[in-house]
């Protein structure tokens, strides 16, 4: 037997306190905290909005007692005010200041576009858990960046389907915010509803977020189309709505519009909304054991009915713990993380979707009819729509 020289000994003292150390560090690995950055609008036009995507996340994590692949969540919350000229200080107080792993961010496009940009460039994972600007999954996509939610054009090009096919109008204004969303939501209603026999005549637009309504009313009850299409949410879809009904334009002029139109929305703007077509990729009374679970569960921890926001929420909670099984905990693993994600098929109340190779959801898209307080599924305007991504070159 070969004596333990003091040399020797000593050796064997350092592999053990190295080992010993490595271990730790694995062990810290999975049991740190997971730092969540919530950039979400708390106060403004979509605060309700932000509540509901928070209200959903929180709900999966929960479901999960607490923790994703073993690692319990911390959260960061920066209210971004839906204001694009502050995105790039609030992002980076997440990323730079706060450390944090994944952001989760956010309704406002203008928003979002600076978020993916300050994700892009720092490579920190992000799900944006609402905002459809078509570029996030287009000219800026990225392995790091996935959305949990629609691209603007998904349930616009929809609707201008339906209108035209199903609907047989022929002759349509368009009307909304001068921003990105706004764009990008009309213009897709457009080349769907022009694909199919419709013509565009004019596209209004005003200011975000002016609520004046009234002179944009008048010129689309002087031009008399046989359709309006419609995007706004938040407070500015209230109005919009009701100002259309005392309008008396609702009698005569078709209102179309994406979900978000009537989506979370319908108690403050009552009979006004009654009887109106939008396309979203959830409707009410779906009706699948899915989603019925998730509506008692949301229901019972926030004392609300869920929307299409929460469900967002929901789902932005539910890839992220994809990709962190996949890598057991480890979101540096970046590769693996995107991969995990990339492939999964996500078991979403509004019914299993996919990514597609931008990362954006493929999914159906419903048409629904406001009844009551409920924006009933009416059919499958498109089953398994994807995004065209134009400029994505992931």
């Amino acid at each position: 037997m070969t004596p333990f020289t003091p040399v020797r000994t000593a050796r064997l003292a350092l592999t053990a306190i190295a080992f010993a150390a490595l271990a730790s560090a694995a062990g810290a690995q999975g049991s740190a905290k997971l730092k969540v950055g919530l950039m979400l609008p708390y106060s403004g036009t979509y605060t309700a909005l932000g509540v509901a995507i928070e209200n959903g996340f929180k709900l999966y994590v929960d479901e999960h007692g607490g923790k994703l692949a073993g690692r319990e969540i911390e959260y960061f919350k920066v209210d971004d005010e839906s204001d694009p000229a502050k995105a790039t200080d609030n992002v980076n107080k997440l990323i730079k200041r706060d450390n944090v792993d994944v952001i989760v961010g956010t309704v406002h496009s203008g928003v979002a576009m600076a978020m993916a940009k300050a994700a892009k460039e720092s490579g920190t994972v992000l799900i944006v858990p609402n905002a459809g600007a078509d570029a996030v999954t287009g000219p800026m996509c990225a392995p790091n960046i996935f959305r949990s939610s629609f691209s603007n054009w998904q349930p616009a090009f929809a609707m201008g389907e339906v209108a035209a096919k199903q609907q047989g109008k022929k002759k349509a204004m368009t009307i909304t915010w001068k921003y990105a969303a706004g764009d990008e939501s009309v213009n897709g209603f457009k080349e769907g509803f022009e694909k199919n026999g419709g013509k565009v005549d004019k596209q209004l637009t005003l200011p975000f977020p002016n609520v004046e309504f009234q002179a944009l009313l008048t010129e689309i009850a002087a031009a008399k189309p046989d359709a309006v299409y419609a995007f706004f949410a938040g407070g500015g879809a209230v109005k919009f709505v009701k100002d259309y009904q005392a309008a008396g334009l609702n009698k005569t002029i078709p209102l179309y519009g994406p979900g978000f139109l009537t989506d979370g929305t319908l108690d403050a703007q009552g009979e006004a909304a009654q009887g109106m077509l939008t396309t979203l990729h959830y409707a009410d009374g779906l009706n699948t054991a899915r989603d019925n679970a998730f509506r008692v569960g949301y229901a019972k921890a926030f004392k609300l009915q869920p929307d299409v926001y929460a469900v967002q929420g929901y789902d932005a909670a539910q890839m992220l713990g994809v990709g962190l099984a996949a890598t057991k905990g480890d979101i540096g693993k970046k590769a693996e993380f995107t991969a995990a994600i990339e492939k999964a098929k996500i078991d979403s109340p509004r019914g299993t979707f996919t990514m597609s190779k931008s990362h954006n959801p493929v999914q159906d898209i419903y048409l629904r009819k406001v009844e009551g307080k409920e924006n009933k599924l009416v059919s499958i305007a498109i089953k398994g729509l994807t995004d065209p991504a134009r400029g994505c070159r992931m």
